[in-house]
C-alpha cells in the first residue's frame, strides 16, 4: 500500500512546493529543493520511491545512518560511537565533547576550574545523566530517581498581546511565574527544590481482535513539596523523557522542502492524515523557521536544543541561553542570590563558545546503529505490515540529506529516521492540554524509530512514549490515537503472528 508519505516525499522532488498555509509561515524557508542538481534530483527520486516489494532487503538499507552508520558490535554502548565517515581529526572534537556531555558540574563557587555553576535549581549534574549512555530516558520506576524524566510547567497565552506573540512565532508558550519552565527536583546547598514529581497509574484493559487480553497503564501526575508556594491555576503539566541522541546531525541536514512536502494541516487529500510543520523562532534571527527537534519539535537546531538543556535542566548559561541562574525567576529571590559560575577569563558565560562548540559536534555525531536481520522473513513481513497497516503515514522510512550540508558526514547521505518530522495530533489519551507554538495539547512530533529495538541493550529498559507510559512496543502503538487510529485499529485487528511481525521488524531497526 503506497501511503501519504510516499506522495508526500515523492513531490518534494517533484519540485512541487508546500501547501500555501505552510509556505507562507515560513517565508525564508525555501519550499523546494535548491541543493540539487537535475542528476542528483532523479537519483534521490529514485531511492526515496516508497517500496511495493517486501521480498527482501531494500538497497543500502543496512546502513540506516547512511555512510556514517556504526557497524560494530551491538552492546551497551552502541548509541556512543561517532560517526563512522568523519576525520580523524573530527574524531578528536567527538571525544572532547563527549567529556563535556558527560561532565558532572558543580556549585559555585568551587575550587575545580571551569566546572562550577550547577543551578541554582536543577535536574540533573551532567548531559549524560538524562540522556543515559546517549540512548533513552525513562520515568521513575521502585525508586525515587526521575533523573532522565522532568515535568515540563506551561501556560497558554492570556492577553491579545501574549496571543499576537505566539501568533507571529516569537514565544512558544509562557512559563509559570513562579517555578518557571520546568519543575526543578534538585537544588544546591543552602537552597530548597521546587518539589517532587508524583506519578500514580490506572490500569485500561484492552482486548485485541483475536482475544488477546492487554493492560495498558494510564499515568496522573502531581507535584509533592513544592517548596515556593502553589503553581499558577493556569499552568500545565507535561511529563517528558529524554530522547535518544543519535542521528540528529543527519536530522538536521534534511532539507526543510522534504518535511513541507508532507505537511497538511487541512488534510486536503482527505486521508485523515493533517501533519502540520512546527514553527519556531530562529535562534540566530528570531524570524520563523522549521522546527525538528524535541517531542513537539520546539528547536530549530541541535545548538539550541543543546543550549536550553543546559539551562533548564543544569542551570548552565551559554551564549545561546545566558541565564546563568538556570529557570529562577524572579519570585525565587533566594535562588538569584546565589553566585554564579560565570569566570571572566573564560568568557561571560558558563558555558562559553568554545563548549558549545564542542557538545554541539557531539551531538551532531552520535552514530545510528546498523539494522539487524533485516533479511529475516518475519522481519520483512512485519515490514509489509507496517506499511499496510499506515504507519508510513507519519513514519517516513527515508531522506536524503542536503547536498550542501555544511559537514561532509551529512551531506547527500541516504538515511532511514521512520519519522516526517511533523506535529500529529494523537488523541485524548497522549494529550498533555499543553501548547507549544503551533503544537496544540493533543499533538506530538513524530519520534524516529531508528535504534527503537536496541533501547533493552542500551537502557536495560523497554518504556516508550513521551512519558515512558508503554513498558513495550505492543503497549506503545496501542496508546495511538488521534490521525493515528486507523493504523493502531488494523494492529489491534490483526491477528498474533502478524503483531509479533511487526514488532520484530520494529526491532530489528
Amino acid at each position: 500500500m503506497l501511503l501519504r508519505t510516499g506522495a508526500g516525499a515523492l513531490a518534494a522532488l517533484l519540485l512541487v512546493p508546500a501547501s500555501p498555509a505552510t509556505a507562507g509561515d515560513l517565508p525564508d524557508t525555501p519550499s523546494v529543493r535548491d541543493d540539487l542538481t537535475p542528476k542528483d534530483l532523479a537519483r534521490v527520486r529514485a531511492i526515496t520511491t516508497p517500496t511495493a516489494d517486501f521480498s527482501r532487503p531494500e538497497q543500502f538499507e543496512l546502513m540506516q545512518g547512511g555512510a556514517g552508520t556504526a557497524k560494530k558490535r551491538i552492546n551497551a554502548n552502541s548509541f556512543s560511537h561517532s560517526s563512522a565517515n568523519i576525520t580523524f581529526e573530527e574524531e578528536g572534537t567527538f571525544k572532547l565533547g563527549n567529556a563535556i556531555f558527560r561532565k558532572n558540574w558543580v556549585s559555585s563557587p568551587s575550587s575545580t576550574q571551569a566546572s562550577d555553576g550547577l543551578g541554582p535549581l536543577f535536574n540533573a549534574r551532567a548531559c549524560q545523566s538524562c540522556h543515559l549512555k546517549d540512548g533513552r530516558g525513562h520515568p521513575p520506576e521502585a525508586s525515587l530517581d526521575a533523573t532522565s524524566m522532568f515535568l515540563r510547567l506551561a501556560r497558554e497565552a492570556e492577553t491579545e498581546e501574549e496571543k499576537q506573540a505566539v501568533a507571529a512565532h516569537q514565544v512558544l508558550n509562557f512559563p509559570d511565574p513562579v517555578y518557571g519552565t520546568q519543575l526543578q527536583d534538585l537544588a544546591v546547598p543552602g537552597l530548597v527544590s521546587e518539589g517532587r514529581m508524583r506519578i500514580t497509574y490506572e490500569d485500561v484493559p484492552v482486548t485485541l481482535g483475536d482475544g488477546t487480553a492487554v493492560s495498558l497503564r494510564k499515568p496522573s501526575y502531581a507535584i509533592d513539596d513544592l517548596g515556593y508556594g502553589p503553581l499558577d491555576k493556569r499552568t500545565t503539566l507535561s511529563p517528558r523523557i529524554a530522547n535518544p541522541m543519535i542521528g540528529l546531525g543527519l536530522v538536521e541536514q534534511i532539507h526543510p522542502a522534504d518535511i513541507l512536502a508532507n505537511a497538511d494541516p487541512d488534510d486536503a487529500n482527505g486521508d485523515g492524515i493533517s501533519g502540520k510543520a512546527a514553527i519556531v523562532p530562529d535562534p540566530a534571527t528570531g524570524k520563523p523557521t522549521l522546527g525538528r527537534f524535541g517531542w513537539k519539535a520546539q528547536a530549530a537546531t541541535i545548538r539550541q536544543q543543546s543550549a536550553d538543556a543546559l539551562a533548564g535542566d543544569i542551570g548552565i548559561s551559554s551564549p545561546e541561553a545566558p541565564r546563568h541562574w538556570g529557570d529562577c525567576t524572579e519570585a525565587q529571590k533566594t535562588c538569584l542570590e546565589m553566585q554564579t559560575g560565570v569566570q571572566a577569563r573564560l568568557g561571560d558565560t558558563e558555558a562559553p563558545e568554545p563548549i558549545m562548540d564542542l557538545v554541539t559536534f557531539y551531538s551532531q555525531n552520535l552514530a545510528v546503529p546498523v539494522r539487524r536481520d533485516l533479511d529475516n522473513k518475519e522481519v520483512l513481513a512485519g515490514k509489509q505490515a507496517f506499511y499496510d497497516m499506515g504507519c508510513t503515514s507519519c513514519h517516513t522510512p527515508k531522506f536524503v540529506t542536503r547536498r550542501d550540508a555544511p559537514n561532509k558526514a551529512h551531506a547527500f547521505q541516504l538515511i532511514w529516521p521512520y519519522s516526517d518530522f511533523l506535529l500529529h495530533d494523537m488523541g485524548e489519551g497522549l494529550a498533555d492540554g499543553q501548547q507549544v507554538g503551533v503544537a496544540d495539547g493533543h499533538e506530538w512530533r513524530t519520534p524516529p524509530l531508528w535504534g527503537i529495538g536496541l533501547t533493552q541493550r542500551v537502557n536495560n529498559h523497554t518504556f516508550f512514549l513521551h512519558d515512558g507510559r508503554a513498558r513495550n512496543l505492543t503497549e506503545a502503538i496501542l496508546w495511538h490515537g488521534g490521525e493515528a487510529q486507523g493504523a493502531r485499529d488494523r494492529f489491534a485487528a490483526a491477528g498474533a503472528e502478524d503483531r509479533a511481525a511487526l514488532i520484530k521488524f520494529l526491532e530489528s531497526l
